[in-house]
Order: structure tokens, then sequence, then C-alpha cells
């Protein structure tokens, strides 16, 4: 049995975007969040993730997503992998942009919701900071934070070095799969026991 390389965008958006995909969004996304009951994103719809990049000569995968979670909060969660790096400008102009289009002229601000740009790496992007996990959100310069409409999600696949029987969290799990899958002929007896990851390769499979 051989997988799909969940890094590429046509594998990415098969295992993630398709009908099948929605307890596997849902886990992986509540996953990198690191939502906890009452906060856990419980419905979502994904969008078109076949349509053409939103900036021409770009080939990078992107699947926008409309969530909400169990306190009836609703978000917009754009998803993405860089394999190229260079690109932080081009994150947060792809996240202000998911932000205000979400009105048109002489509509009311209220109707905007938090949007979160949640970017999977393949390259470190952050040499200063250890997290394999780093979140970013608008800030005054004592630290208090300005809102929770915009936040930047960056998960970076080389920090992740876990082996097979290291792996203790379902984003350990989720991460391995990301790194791995596509090197592997078989689930791994620790990747077994969360069913969407098990539900993601059989997507990946590529029979």
């Amino acid at each position: 049995m051989r997988f799909l390389n969940p890094k590429t965008d046509f594998a990415f958006k098969r295992i993630f975007g398709s009908e099948r995909s929605q307890d596997i969004l849902l886990s992986f996304l509540n996953a990198v969040l690191g939502l906890q009951s009452p906060y856990r994103i419980c419905e979502l719809s994904i969008l078109d993730p076949y349509l053409v990049p939103r900036i021409q000569g770009m080939k990078d995968t992107y699947l926008d997503v409309r969530a909400r979670d169990e306190q009836g909060k609703s978000y917009i969660i754009e998803m993405q992998v860089l394999n190229v790096a260079g690109f932080e400008k081009r994150v947060l102009y792809n996240a202000c942009k998911a932000y205000a289009g979400q009105i048109q002229r002489g509509e009311d601000y209220h109707l905007l919701s938090d949007v979160i740009a949640i970017t999977i790496t393949d390259f470190v992007m952050f040499e200063d900071l250890p997290g394999m996990i780093n979140k970013f959100r608008l800030r005054a310069e004592d630290g208090k934070v300005y809102g929770d409409d915009l936040e930047l999600v960056f998960g970076e696949l080389p920090k992740f070095t876990k082996t097979e029987q290291e792996l203790r969290t379902i984003l350990d799990r989720w991460f391995f799969f990301l790194k791995h899958a596509g090197s592997l002929d078989a689930v791994p007896e620790p990747l077994q026991v969360e069913p969407a990851i098990v539900q993601a390769f059989e997507i990946a499979n590529k029979a």
C-alpha cells in the first residue's frame, strides 16, 4: 500500500477538502488550534478547494473553510501548505483579504467574522521560536491583545521530530501524518487510534 504525499496540492485538497473530509478537518483544526470544549469547532463548510490561486503565478495549496464553534461563534479559516520560504507578507495579505472581503460597500462592520489563517510550512519559518505551532494576533506594545479578529497560525513540519513510539497527542499524530504519510506503506499503529487519521489514510491511498 502506498499513500499520496499530503503536502502536495492535489493530495492536500483531496484529503482535507473532499465531501468525505468533514470529520478529518474537524479533528485536524481542533488539534492545530488547541481547542477544547466548549470552544471546539463543531460545524464547518468547505468552499470549493479547486478554485484558482488568489495571486497569479502562485501555486501553493489553499483551502477555505467556514466554521462555527460550540458557543456559536463563526470563523473563516484559511489553510495552506507552503514549500518555499519568504512568503510572510503574502500570508498576511491573504488573511487580511479574507477578512475585508466578507462585506460589501455600505454593509455594517459587525457582520465581519474572525479570520484564522493556518499555514503549514515544510521549512523552518521562525528560527528564534522553538515551538512547532506559533500563533500571532494584533497586540499593543504592553502585550494586550487588540482583538481576536485576525489570527495567524503557523505549523513548521521540520520542527516535528517525534518517532512513532513518541506520539502522545492528537496533534503529534496529525503532524506525523503530514510529514511521513507519503513515504509509508501501512498505517502506523499509534495513528490507528484516531478514526479521522485512519480515514485520511484511506483517502490518501494511491489505489
